[in-house]
């Protein structure tokens, strides 16, 4: 039996942790919708997904996929912060604990919110069997889902779990058609992609309004490009951590 510890009033999210009880959140680490820099189109579909959910009891699970650092996570986290006053909470269940969902569902399917269950990073190795268990609930089983909860995923995968082929893992066939009914049972997935150096400065000078029509402006960008060759990624994470450096002063030690 699950020890719901979450007062759903006082506190917005929540995380389900191992030992058995769902344990409220009282600090959410999480910035505004309005601070994310290249993601326009992203964070249209997932507001309006959001609001069809909480204003007219409508929208679907969506699968956010795709490069590592583009903001997937934490455009979850800033959904929370835009809508918890309209009712929605977020509980955040890891994959080695979906084998609770069925009663999760059960203990929320009778409160005056509307949820959005989280996992976070989810993906599947060769022999890993509990996607089964989530297979099932997304749709297939006997009972549906509760009509004030939805699921929102993260991964780096497209289908979820890894295939062997000779194909690209993302972009190609992918022949084990029992897997890539996991990702199917998602009727929104949204794309991260990854950028180059062109996107990723138009991500930087988001961060860099003042100095981006300064002589000072080309010295960062010379930086910021080095700085993400040590990285080895250019996504709006490396930029984002490049200007906490700039503003830190920490970028002359490096």
């Amino acid at each position: 039996m699950i020890d719901f510890a979450w007062n759903l009033e006082s506190q917005v999210a929540a995380i389900y942790r191992v030992s058995g009880y769902v344990h409220g959140i009282s600090e959410i680490e999480s910035q505004r919708l309005d601070s994310f820099f290249g993601l326009e189109k992203e964070i249209k579909l997932l507001c309006a997904n959001t609001e069809s959910f909480l204003f007219r009891d409508l929208g679907v699970n969506v699968l956010l996929w795709g490069a590592r650092g583009c903001g997937k996570s934490s455009l979850i986290k800033a959904i929370l912060l835009q809508y918890a006053k309209e009712g929605l909470r977020i509980l955040q269940i890891e994959k080695e604990h979906l084998e609770i969902l069925p009663e999760v569902l059960d203990i929320l399917r009778n409160k005056h919110y509307k949820f959005i269950i989280f996992c976070d990073d989810l993906s599947f190795e060769q022999d890993e069997k509990t996607y089964k268990n989530l297979k099932s609930i997304l749709e297939g089983g006997l009972e549906s889902l509760p009509k004030n909860i939805k699921i929102y995923a993260t991964s780096n995968r497209r289908h979820l779990l890894p295939e062997f082929h000779d194909e690209n893992e993302i972009f190609g066939y992918e022949g084990n058609e029992d897997k890539i009914a996991l990702s199917d049972r998602f009727p929104l997935c949204i794309g991260f992609y990854t950028q180059g150096n062109a996107e990723y400065l138009e991500v930087l000078a988001g961060y860099f309004k003042k100095e981006k029509d300064t002589k000072e402006w080309e010295k960062i960008c010379r930086i910021a490009l080095q700085y993400a060759v040590q990285k080895g990624t250019r996504n709006p994470r490396t930029a984002a951590q490049f200007y906490t450096l700039y503003q830190s002063g920490l970028l002359d030690y490096l």
